[in-house]
C-alpha cells in the first residue's frame, strides 16, 4: 500500500462567465455525458466518432474479444487528414490560420488550412516519388519547424505510419528506432535551432545510417542554412524535390485499425518499446478530448508547448487542434532564449487563449520570478492546462494567480504516451477543481485505485491506478513484440479475475471523489516500513515559499532502508545553507509528518531534465547513493547541470 499524506482542501468553482459558453456548461451536462457512456457504451463512442471523415462509417465500437488486444470501430474506413484538413476547406475556416509557426531567432510563419493542405498534399507527392506507400514506415527526426507537421500528415494521407524521433535523441537511438520500425525513409533537416545553437541533426541520422541499410531514402530539410554532406541517390533536399509537386493529391483510405504511428517511448534502454496507436480510435478520443478538456473554439489560439517528438505533441499540438478545426502555434526553442519571458512574449504577442505547458516549466518560471511575466499583457488567456506529471498545490496557485490573473479555469490533465489521449481531467466549465487532482475521468473512461490484489481502495487510501476497460485511443500494441505488450500492461493487477490495464502510477482518491495522481510506483520509497509518494515530499517542500523546484529520491540506509534525499532550487535571491536545509526538513515534517522528514536536502541550481522537461530522477537517484551516473544521457536539456551536482556531491 503506498501512504497518501499530503491533504490539499482548497476548491475553485468555474467562473461562471466561462461556464455559460463552454462545450459542457454543468455539473448536470457532465453527469448525463457519463450515464450515456455508462448506459449504452457502444452508442456513445459511435456517436463521437461520427464526428471523424469516414470513407465507410463503422457499425460497431468496441471488439475486446481477443483481450487485452482490442480493437475500435474497425469495420470503418477513413483517412485522418481528411478530418484534420479536407472538411475545412469547404467552410471559412479554410482562410483561418491552422499553424502559426515561431523560431528560435524569431522568424515567423502562418499557414491558413487551404495552405497546409496544399503542402501536405505536394509532400505525399514528393514520399510517393520516392517510394513510399501505404504500410511503409517513415521517421520523422526535425526541429519544431512547419514542415515537421507538414510531413506527418503527409506520411498518414499516403497511409505510411509515422515514427516522430524527438530531436534530442543521440544516433545511437535513431538507429535503434529505425531498425525496430523496419523504416524505409527518413525525414529530417540540416539543424534547428536551440538557445542559440545549431542541434546537428542531419549529422546524427548520417551517423545512424551507417547501420541501416534498409533506408532508401532521405529528406533534409533546410532549416539552418549550414552546409551539410549529402549521400547521392540517398539524400535530396526537400525544397528541391517539393517545387512543382502538383498539390493535389488523393488521400488513401485505411482500416481504422491501421497503425497511424509508432512512439519510441522516452527513457528506454535495451531495445527500444514502439508504442502502436490505430487510426481511428485515436483520432476520436484526441478530437473528444480536445473539445471538451480545452473547450476550444473559432477564435481561440491554442499554444501546447510540447515538442511534437512525444505524445503531447502528437495529440494536443497537431492532431487535435486540426481535428477541430482549431488554430494551433508551435515554437521551436528554449524559453529562455534570449531571455526568461520568451514564452509570456509569445503569448502577448499572437494572443494566445489557452496555454498547455508542464509543471516543470511553471516551477522553473516561478524561480526565474513574477517579473518576467509582469513585462507582458497576458489578458488574452482564458484557459490554463498542464501535463506530464501531478502538479503540486503551490505550482497551481502560482500559475493561476500569475499567469491567469485569477480568472483562468486549469486544467490539470493526467494521461499516458500508452492512453494516446487525456483519460482524467477536469471539464473546465463544469468541474469545481482542486489544485493538484486532475478531478475525474472524462465521460467513458473508467479508472480506479486498487490494491495490489485488485480490491478496491478506501478513500485517501493510496493504491494503484489501473484502466477497468479498454478505451478507443489505447495503444493498441508494442510494434513487433505482442508478448511485451500484454506483460508490461496487463500482467500486474487483476480486477475480478481479469487483468486489468495498470498506468504504473499510484494514486488516491479523496472522500469528494477527487484523483490525485501520486506518481510512479517505482517512484515510491520504503522508509521504515512506509511507502511514501515522491510526489507528495516534492509537493510538500515547493510548498514553501523560498523553494522553486524540488525532486526527491531514495537512497540505501541500513536502518530504514530507504532514505529520503531532496535536491533543491530555491528562488531567485534565496539563500542556501544550514539554516535553509532545517526550516525545509521541518516545512516537510509541518506538512506531511515525521516520517516524511527528508536526510538530507542538496541545493541546486537546476535539476537534470529532458528537453521535454521531465526531471531524470534516475540520475539523482545514483548520485545521491554516491555512485556514477550511468546510461544514456544524451535526451538532457543542459548536460552541465549534471557535471555541476556530481561536482557538488564529490565535495561533500
Amino acid at each position: 500500500m503506498i501512504e497518501s499524506l499530503l491533504q490539499e482542501r482548497r476548491t475553485f468553482p468555474p467562473p461562471e462567465s466561462f461556464a455559460r459558453a463552454a462545450h459542457i456548461p454543468s455539473a448536470e451536462a457532465a453527469a448525463a455525458l457519463r450515464r450515456e457512456a455508462e448506459t449504452d457504451p457502444d452508442g456513445f463512442w459511435l456517436r463521437q466518432a461520427a464526428q471523424l471523415v469516414w470513407r465507410r462509417p463503422p457499425t460497431r465500437a468496441l471488439d475486446a474479444s481477443c483481450y487485452p488486444f482490442v480493437r475500435w470501430f474497425d469495420d470503418g474506413e477513413l483517412n485522418l487528414t481528411e478530418s484534420c484538413l479536407d472538411r475545412h476547406l469547404h467552410t471559412p475556416r479554410r482562410n483561418q490560420a491552422a499553424l502559426l509557426w515561431e523560431g528560435e531567432p524569431g522568424d515567423t510563419r502562418v499557414l491558413t488550412y487551404q495552405q497546409l493542405h496544399r503542402e501536405v498534399c505536394r509532400t505525399a507527392n514528393v514520399l510517393k516519388s520516392l517510394g513510399v506507400r501505404c504500410g511503409d514506415r517513415v521517421v520523422l527526426y526535425m526541429p519544431m519547424v512547419p514542415e515537421l507537421v507538414v510531413a506527418v500528415l503527409a506520411c498518414a494521407r499516403l497511409g505510411a505510419t509515422h515514427s516522430v524521433i524527438f530531436g534530442g535523441f543521440s544516433a545511437e537511438a535513431i538507429r535503434d528506432r529505425i531498425l525496430d520500425a523496419g523504416a524505409t525513409c527518413v525525414i529530417t533537416a540540416d539543424g534547428g535551432w536551440r538557445r542559440g545553437k545549431i542541434v546537428p541533426l542531419k549529422q546524427n541520422v548520417d551517423a545512424a545510417l551507417r547501420h541501416c541499410p534498409q533506408v532508401r531514402a532521405v529528406l533534409v530539410v533546410t532549416r539552418t542554412g549550414e552546409s551539410v554532406p549529402m549521400t547521392p541517390g540517398r539524400d535530396h533536399f526537400y525544397a528541391d524535390l517539393v517545387r512543382g509537386q502538383s498539390a493535389v493529391c488523393p488521400a488513401v483510405p485505411v482500416p481504422a485499425e491501421h497503425p497511424l504511428f509508432i512512439l519510441y517511448t522516452s527513457g528506454t534502454t535495451g531495445k527500444p518499446k514502439g508504442v502502436v496507436h490505430s487510426t481511428g480510435g485515436y483520432g476520436t478520443q484526441v478530437a473528444l478530448t480536445t473539445r471538451w478538456v480545452f473547450d476550444l473554439r473559432d477564435g481561440d489560439t491554442y499554444w501546447c508547448t510540447a515538442d511534437i517528438g512525444w505524445i503531447t505533441g502528437h495529440s494536443y499540438v497537431l492532431y487535435g487542434p486540426l481535428l477541430c478545426g482549431g488554430t494551433t502555434l508551435l515554437y521551436e526553442g528554449a524559453p529562455d532564449t534570449p531571455d526568461k519571458d520568451r514564452f509570456w512574449d509569445i503569448v502577448a504577442r499572437w494572443g494566445v487563449t489557452i496555454l498547455y505547458t508542464a509543471p516543470t516549466a511553471i516551477r522553473a518560471f516561478m524561480r526565474w520570478g513574477d517579473a518576467y511575466p509582469a513585462r507582458h499583457d497576458l489578458s488574452s488567456l482564458r484557459l490554463l492546462g498542464t501535463v506530464g506529471e501531478p502538479i503540486n498545490p503551490a505550482a497551481w496557485t502560482w500559475y493561476h494567480e500569475v499567469i491567469g490573473g485569477g480568472r483562468c479555469p486549469i486544467v490539470d490533465t493526467w494521461w499516458q504516451t500508452e492512453t494516446g489521449a487525456i483519460l482524467a481531467a477536469p471539464l473546465p466549465g463544469a468541474t469545481p477543481t482542486k489544485p493538484g487532482s486532475c478531478t475525474h475521468p472524462l465521460p467513458g473512461v473508467a479508472l480506479e485505485v486498487v490494491r495490489k490484489d485488485g480490491t478496491r481502495c478506501n478513500d485517501n487510501e493510496g493504491g494503484y491506478l489501473v484502466a477497468l476497460r479498454p478505451w478507443p485511443a489505447q495503444l493498441r500494441t508494442v510494434w513487433g513484440d505482442p508478448d511485451r505488450y500484454r506483460q508490461q500492461y496487463f500482467s500486474d493487477i487483476q480486477v475480478d479475475g481479469r487483468p486489468v490495464y495498470f498506468t504504473g502510477d499510484g494514486a488516491r482518491r479523496d472522500e469528494d471523489g477527487y484523483l490525485w495522481v501520486m506518481g510512479r510506483v517505482d517512484d515510491v520509497l520504503n522508509v521504515a516500513g512506509h511507502r511514501i509518494g515522491t510526489a507528495e515530499v516534492e509537493s510538500a517542500l515547493v510548498s514553501h515559499p523560498d523553494v522553486a523546484e524540488a525532486a526527491v529520491v531514495g537512497r540505501p540506509d541500513e536502518l530504514k532502508g530507504q532514505a529520503i534525499v531532496a535536491f533543491v532550487t530555491l528562488r531567485a535571491g534565496r539563500t542556501p545553507g544550514p539554516e535553509m536545509q532545517a526550516q525545509l526538513k521541518q516545512h516537510v515534517v509541518h506538512e506531511i509528518g515525521a516520517l516524511a522528514r527528508p536526510e538530507e536536502i542538496r541545493f541546486t541550481e537546476a535539476l537534470p531534465k529532458t528537453r521535454s522537461g521531465k526531471i531524470m530522477r534516475r540520475l539523482l537517484r545514483e548520485l545521491a547513493a554516491g555512485g556514477k551516473v550511468q546510461g544514456d544521457v544524451t535526451t538532457l536539456e543542459d548536460l552541465s547541470v549534471l557535471q555541476r551536482l556530481a561536482t557538488s556531491a564529490d565535495e561533500e
